[in-house]
């Protein structure tokens, strides 16, 4: 008697569902016009809104138009590497075999708005505390994320054998997302400058509304660019993979050209 599935069996299937290359191009095909228009009108909209219609902090002054590019990468930071621990897992545990690519596209683009968060917050932190770097809980956490998101992208490329860096990747994706909880929680744990999150899930935002909706315009818009930018660059390493499988293993018989055609001709067919 067969036994039920269990619920690793349907999170698998699940997850194996979108394992192949043609359907996961066809998928992201149709998705990325509604991720990257969305994200451009939006951000352009938030900025827009919060740069130079929101009104002016009562204490911190125009310094704090800052915010509407801040905010977001350091919320899209964390969600970033989040997203490479969730690939780590699907490759660890289920060999999904489009995570390994997913986490390969992530890295890059979470360094760069990890960068552009302690930039801009550098740059805010000017006016407020008088220099543009003090070694606060926050800044020194989101900093060591930066620095996980770099070996990430050195250590997934270091190995000859790719599927070697793949597994050293997820094991250092899931080793520092002990990171994340850190930079959530650090201004409650410790005595810190940075100023405690304006927007929880257990209260009410302790910011004015007009400065609130430019920022939630802003944040997701940066969300869907991110998705938009990662979505782009892992369709183009699907097929780039596609492409160096057969340019390395061609079939016998058939020159490289004959099979790149084939399977070009394929793909117009899904």
């Amino acid at each position: 008697m067969n036994a039920s599935p269990t619920f690793m069996d349907r999170a698998g299937a699940l997850f194996h569902r979108y394992a192949n290359p043609g359907r996961f191009l066809k998928l992201g095909a149709a998705l990325q016009p509604w991720l990257t228009w969305p994200a451009i009108v939006l951000t352009l909209c938030g900025l827009g809104w919060g740069l130079f219609f929101s009104p002016a902090d009562w204490q911190q002054g125009d310094s704090v138009r800052i915010m509407y590019v801040h905010v977001p990468c350091a919320w899209l930071a964390s969600s970033g590497y989040a997203a490479l621990a969730v690939c780590a897992v699907l490759s660890l545990v289920w060999r999904h075999p489009l995570a390994d690519l997913a986490a390969v596209e992530i890295g890059p683009v979470g360094a760069c708005v990890t960068a552009t968060c302690l930039a801009t917050g550098s740059l805010w932190g000017k006016p407020m505390w008088g220099t543009w770097w003090v070694w606060d809980a926050r800044l020194t956490s989101v900093l060591v994320l930066f620095f996980l998101y770099l070996g990430h992208i050195a250590l997934i490329r270091a190995f000859d054998d790719p599927q070697r860096g793949y597994r050293a990747a997820a094991i250092l994706a899931l080793a520092g997302a002990v990171d994340l909880p850190i930079i959530k929680f650090s201004v409650q744990w410790w005595n810190t400058l940075h100023q405690p999150d304006s927007i929880t899930l257990t209260g009410a935002p302790t910011m004015s509304h007009a400065m609130l909706w430019p920022l939630l315009v802003s944040t997701l818009g940066f969300t869907l660019g991110f998705a938009a930018i990662v979505v782009a660059r892992l369709r183009a390493g699907v097929m780039e993979h596609r492409i160096r499988s057969l340019l390395t293993s061609p079939r016998r018989g058939t020159s490289v050209n004959a099979t790149l055609a084939e399977s070009g001709a394929q793909e117009l067919a899904v």
